[in-house]
């Protein structure tokens, strides 16, 4: 989860959200790392979470990620948590709840629906106080 901090730490600097992700193999191995990017890019799909799967999925050379941990700093919002179920990572651990969009147990739970296909586990307030102050920092800051 530290090495997700230190991704989120980089999204400021374009003016994105703290938000930090990184994908490792079922050996510990880093495959993919992202931080939020959609102020750098315009790309409205260019979270944290999304970015590092692709370059997970690059790393392995397909698009499963059977095995595979995805760590970050705040809760997925719906669009990475069916990110995450398609790609069907084993493992979500995230740090800080979302109330307000969070996909993985606060505001909905797709991740874990019995109606999809793929369930990954979910462990959550990992590093929780952490990962929330970056976010608390940025937003008083703005």
């Amino acid at each position: 989860m530290r090495r997700a901090l230190d991704e989120a730490g980089r999204a400021p600097g374009t003016g994105d959200v703290p938000v930090g992700a990184v994908v490792l193999s079922a050996d510990g191995t880093v495959l993919g790392t992202g931080h939020n990017e959609r102020e750098a890019t315009g790309d409205p799909t260019a979270h944290a979470e999304v970015l590092a799967l692709r370059e997970a999925a690059k790393a392995v050379g397909e698009w499963r990620l059977t095995g595979c941990t995805l760590l970050v700093t705040l809760e997925p919002c719906t669009m990475c948590a069916g990110a995450i179920v398609l790609s069907r990572v084993d493992r979500v651990v995230y740090g800080a709840r979302d109330a307000k969009a969070g996909a993985a147990g606060s505001l909905w739970d797709v991740i874990r629906d019995r109606r999809l296909n793929h369930r990954p586990e979910v462990i959550t307030g990992v590093l929780e106080a952490d990962c929330a102050a970056l976010l608390t920092d940025f937003f008083r800051a703005r």
